[in-house]
């Protein structure tokens, strides 16, 4: 038995799939962090990739036994404006393992070196945009939202150049897939419906195997893709999670949430909230995620418009009766998620109005997003906790005004407050990746070497759902609100 049992299959599709590129070799990797847990998941000999062996495969300096390394091809609508060519500039993917349950997964090395796809880039990762994917996608792994995972981190002893010279860094990054809207994209802008059929082909199995056998399967990808995409974005929606960069190239068809460049979560609540640097305009906003998801599907149906009918007026209208399923399917994930998070259940009239009035107040006031919806547990529980509310409000007679109203709903429910509390506990987190904290984090790391915030990161928001009373400073929000928090991609 090989120590990562690979089973490569996007390797057998053409060669103009991608380009074989085995990783670039550096100088000194060391582990910064092995996730033995999904180690465990995915079969792999967790003993061995934290040995010397296993960091010098996990830095790129070997390939181990069954891989074979590749930079995938793709293109992107990137704001807006269609690049015809991106591709894997920083990341090989070294294969997939079969999980104990039966699921694929690729292994991918992110800031392996140069590949074709780099565009004049060094293929490098900075160390501290590593330890941000690595920490925000374990954490949303923890929150239960679909999402690419961080099996291992490594330094890499060599520098990278950026607005300054930092320290390098190797993330192995674990995937369903990294096939992606673009992917189709790069194709289809081409003319090369036969690769477009045959990455639907394999996405179909891959993926939605379920499908395969519908009377129209091209028909039911499009469904499926848009289906978890619609669950996804809503989920992101009620922990506060700005992706920062949806571009059709970062849109994962697997459903998963993928590419943490300049993501961040909100602080005060605020739907026009924008972190990345690059978003001047705030196409990507927190508010604006739902209908950017769409227009991304929107691109998706016109790449497979070749395979949904025979004629183009079928096609057509095929995509845009799918496509038609985007908003109910949100609205259904994100208004029963709303009303899980105010502790309702079932569906009565009124009840989007009575979610949405908090939201509007929250945002006039500057009030916390998490902080709000987690103390409400308590308010849920015992009226003499609503102090605790109304004092994240910078007019706390807005809180005051709706939570009559809240706490008569309540009553209706004919559940113990006791149990209401728990309930809304399971879906309000106490703890996400405070930005403040994860500045602080990252600078320990890159300026002094001091792994620990790191480490003591990982160990919060793997319980985010849990009260932690002694890692209490991790859930507090910063001073202003976060008001003006800016992200950058890392490239």
């Amino acid at each position: 038995m090989t120590a990562i049992p690979f089973d490569n299959s996007y390797v057998r599709l053409p060669d103009r799939f991608f380009a074989r590129r085995a990783p670039t070799p550096v100088a000194a990797p060391r582990l910064i962090r092995l996730n033995g847990d999904l180690a465990a998941i995915l079969g792999i000999d967790g003993v061995w990739v934290a040995g010397p062996a296993g960091v010098e495969m996990l830095a790129g300096n070997t390939v181990p036994e069954g891989a074979d390394p590749i930079a995938t091809a793709y293109a992107g609508h990137q704001f807006g404006n269609f690049v015809p060519q991106l591709g894997d500039g920083r990341a090989v993917l070294l294969g997939e393992v079969v999980d104990r349950d039966g699921r694929r997964h690729d292994i991918q090395l992110k800031g392996a070196g140069p590949t074709p796809f780099s565009r004049r880039g060094d293929g490098r990762a900075a160390l501290g945009p590593v330890l941000r994917e690595y920490l925000v996608s374990e954490a949303m792994a923890a929150l239960g939202i679909p999402t690419t995972r961080a099996l291992a981190a490594v330094v890499t002893g060599e520098p990278v150049l950026r607005e300054t010279q930092l320290p390098g860094a190797v993330l192995a990054r674990v995937a369903a897939s990294h096939i992606r809207v673009g992917s189709f994209q790069y194709f289809a802008a081409r003319g090369d419906t036969e690769a477009v059929r045959a990455l639907a082909d394999h996405v179909l199995a891959r993926h939605y195997p379920e499908k395969s056998s519908a009377e129209h399967p091209y028909r039911a990808l499009l469904a499926g893709v848009v289906a978890r995409q619609a669950d996804l974005v809503a989920s992101w929606l009620l922990v506060g999670f700005v992706h920062g960069v949806m571009n059709t190239d970062n849109m994962s068809v697997a459903g998963e949430t993928i590419d943490y460049g300049p993501c961040a979560f909100l602080d005060a609540y605020d739907p026009r909230t924008r972190f990345s640097s690059i978003d001047a305009h705030g196409r990507y906003a927190y508010g604006q995620q739902p209908g950017i998801a769409l227009w991304n599907l929107t691109r998706l149906a016109e790449t497979l418009l070749p395979l949904l009918a025979e004629d183009e007026a079928a096609s057509v209208e095929a995509a845009e009766t799918t496509l038609a399923g985007f908003s109910p399917r949100f609205e259904a994930a994100y208004r029963g998620g709303l009303a899980k998070k105010l502790g309702l259940s079932g569906e009565r009239a009124g009840d989007a109005a009575l979610a949405d009035d908090p939201l509007a107040r929250m945002a006039e006031n500057q009030a916390d997003f998490t902080l709000t919806f987690r103390r409400l547990c308590d308010a849920a529980e015992r009226p003499d906790a609503d102090a605790g509310v109304r004092d994240l409000f910078v007019d706390p007679t807005e809180f005051d005004a709706w939570v009559v109203r809240w706490r008569e709903r309540l009553a209706n429910e004919g559940r113990n407050p006791a149990a209401t509390a728990a309930a809304m506990r399971a879906v309000n987190p106490a703890f996400i990746p405070r930005n403040h904290h994860v500045e602080a984090m990252i600078a320990a790391a890159v300026e002094q070497g001091d792994f620990g915030p790191f480490e003591d990161m990982l160990a919060v928001l793997s319980r985010p759902y849990d009260d932690q009373p002694t890692n209490a400073r991790y859930a507090e929000a910063p001073v202003g609100g976060g008001v003006g928090y800016r992200t950058f991609c890392g490239t």
